[in-house]
């Protein structure tokens, strides 16, 4: 089975543990800590705390703990599919809105900006079907949409004196997902599309970097 981020994470967390303990040597902890962030499989994983403790409890670390799909890098897209849409558009006239957080996108989604602006932010949305559509207008104003990496994306549309930029945006995301067409029209005007990744996997790999460099 393939192992998550969270479950390397865990081993690692075990590893640290046992180094403070003094179960491992410096040398050992380095070769099993390399090892865990290496590691693609339970296969893998499990033979590094095999004679470890867990603290409290003499249950491997590396067994399965509750999922919190907002902190991995793999959404469980089924939790998040099939929830009644908390908004249908957006529009903004000399004026602004925006979507962001844990709102539900309806399968069709209408958003209209002239001389204003908008932010859509799918990062942490829930959709109301696995096929969403979002129609996106603009008249000498901007709108911005933000998708995660692990969604499916298609963006198409055209900018007459403006310009439509989605091409870094689409592409395949992870099993499951669902499959997000953004069609763009843009006069005068602009219409971005791109993809960052949420804010619990930017800080996750942020400690993990500066993990590796306090060992390095």
């Amino acid at each position: 089975m393939r192992a998550s981020d969270a479950e390397r994470e865990r081993v690692a967390e075990s590893l640290r543990d046992a180094v403070a303990e003094g179960r491992l040597d410096m040398d050992e902890f380095e070769h099993r800590l390399e090892a865990a962030y290496k590691a693609r499989t339970h296969g893998e994983l499990e033979p590094l705390v095999r004679d470890l403790p867990a603290p409290g409890s003499v249950v491997p670390p590396v067994a399965p703990a509750a999922r919190r799909p907002e902190d991995e890098s793999d959404v469980h897209w089924p939790s998040r599919i099939g929830h009644q849409p908390t908004s249908k558009g957006g529009f903004a006239l000399w004026s602004g809105f925006s979507r962001k957080g844990t709102w539900t996108v309806a399968r069709k989604f209408t958003a209209f900006a002239m001389w204003g602006g908008g932010h859509i932010d799918l990062r942490e949305a829930r959709f109301e079907d696995r096929e969403t559509v979002l129609r996106l207008f603009t008249i000498m104003g901007g709108i911005g949409v933000t998708v995660p990496p692990e969604l499916n994306v298609r963006v198409k549309g055209f900018g007459i004196m403006g310009g439509v930029d989605g091409s870094k945006a689409t592409g395949e995301g992870t099993p499951g997902s669902p499959n997000v067409t953004i069609v763009a029209y843009a006069l005068m005007g602009g219409i971005g599309v791109d993809r960052k990744m949420r804010k619990a996997q930017k800080e996750r790999l942020r400690l993990e970097k500066k993990e590796r460099k306090q060992l390095d």
